[in-house]
């Protein structure tokens, strides 16, 4: 057994830990900076977080995969219950009370890492021939990409919606579909595109899009473009980052906490939060590569690249003034439980995937 153990441990890759430790460091300096008490209690989602990782990957994911469309309905049932019986915040339905607890949960931060597992289920079952799926398997397998989306952009999460979808297709691209059925897409998504943003798009979503491309940006951008231009290439001491200490910024350990990290450590910490991300991203695309034959590790690899891609991607440019403010966390580095403790989760199952790879095998030469 011990040698099954260290075999095990042996696949681990121990690589993306070593890459996601310095942005939590960095996070909690920042946020320790700002808010003593909201730095203790992500010292709490820490600890949760680390548990909830060697919980998840002891798990036998690999010999219960079946058990995953179960709890892709489980996680669809969860989304159709906040329709029902959501709690309202800020004008939003998205979250469910938790009996006995007090407090809530979120179901579409939930179903995030249960959705990518199904994408690999579906695809581990059907593998895609040579040019790519055919319209009737990525019509299939578009079934259970756009039902969460419809729940969520719903609730309304908009944001959380079409990250969701671009995760799902593409990932899709990544393992293959024929180039015919994209070009299609692309076709009908200009022609209806009008029609979406004037029946579909709810008005303070509107009203978004509209201060987005209007001259003058918002009260939070504007702030948050001069934290930004006030760090220069090396940034301030944490008692002359004033637009953060005075309070001007707002929603500093959060949504703009990047803008912090600009204000705090200029260009060069700018750039080295991107590195890192970068480093994260291209180390878990090459694992198509690496695990070519194994398309449960590559869809959820490329699922996990995807969503920290994504969920980066906008917030840095909204920070900056170059998207809409949705409302969308810098990955594993913004202050909140829920994100934090789900990415850690993802990131666990895709340890657990590898690590465990190899299993039967050793059972196999075990009983030999």
């Amino acid at each position: 057994m011990r040698f099954i153990d260290k075999r095990i441990i042996s696949h681990f890759d121990y690589l993306l830990i070593i890459y996601i430790l310095p942005l939590i460091l960095l996070s909690h300096i920042l946020i320790s900076e700002t808010n003593e008490i909201l730095a203790n209690k992500q010292l709490m989602y820490f600890t949760i977080s680390i548990i909830a990782f060697f919980v998840v990957f002891i798990l036998p994911i690999r010999k219960k995969l079946r058990l995953i469309p179960i709890l892709y309905w489980i996680g669809i049932g969860l989304l159709l219950a906040v329709e029902f019986w959501g709690v309202t915040k800020l004008g939003a339905k998205r979250w469910l009370s938790v009996p006995l607890l007090g407090t809530t949960m979120q179901p579409s931060e939930l179903i995030k890492p249960i959705y990518i597992l199904m994408l690999g289920y579906l695809i581990h079952s059907k593998p895609p021939p040579k040019d790519g799926y055919n319209l009737k398997d990525f019509l299939h397998i578009s079934f259970y990409i756009l039902l969460p989306f419809i729940l969520i952009a719903k609730e309304p999460d908009l944001g959380t919606a079409l990250i969701m979808l671009l995760v799902g297709y593409g990932i899709l691209f990544i393992v293959g579909v024929n180039w015919r059925i994209w070009a299609s897409i692309v076709l009908v998504i200009g022609i209806s595109s009008p029609v979406i943003y004037t029946y579909l798009i709810k008005d303070y979503q509107k009203k978004r899009i509209a201060d987005f491309i209007s001259e003058k940006p918002s009260y939070h951008v504007q702030q948050s473009i001069i934290a930004i231009g006030s760090g220069g290439l090396t940034g301030k001491e944490s008692e002359n980052a004033t637009q953060t200490q005075l309070k001007f910024l707002p929603i500093a350990t959060s949504d703009f906490i990047f803008a912090y990290l600009v204000e705090r450590y200029g260009f060069i910490g700018a750039f080295g939060l991107l590195v890192i991300y970068i480093l994260i991203i291209i180390h878990l695309l090459t694992m198509n590569y690496y695990y070519k034959d194994d398309y449960i590790i590559r869809v959820f690899a490329s699922g996990l690249a995807l969503l920290i891609f994504l969920n980066m991607s906008v917030n840095i440019l909204m920070v900056i003034g170059f998207a809409p403010v949705v409302g969308l966390p810098l990955p594993m580095f913004s202050y909140g439980g829920s994100s934090f403790i789900n990415f850690i989760v993802i990131f666990a199952i895709l340890e657990n995937l590898i690590a465990f790879k190899y299993m039967d095998m050793y059972n196999f030469e075990r009983k030999l």
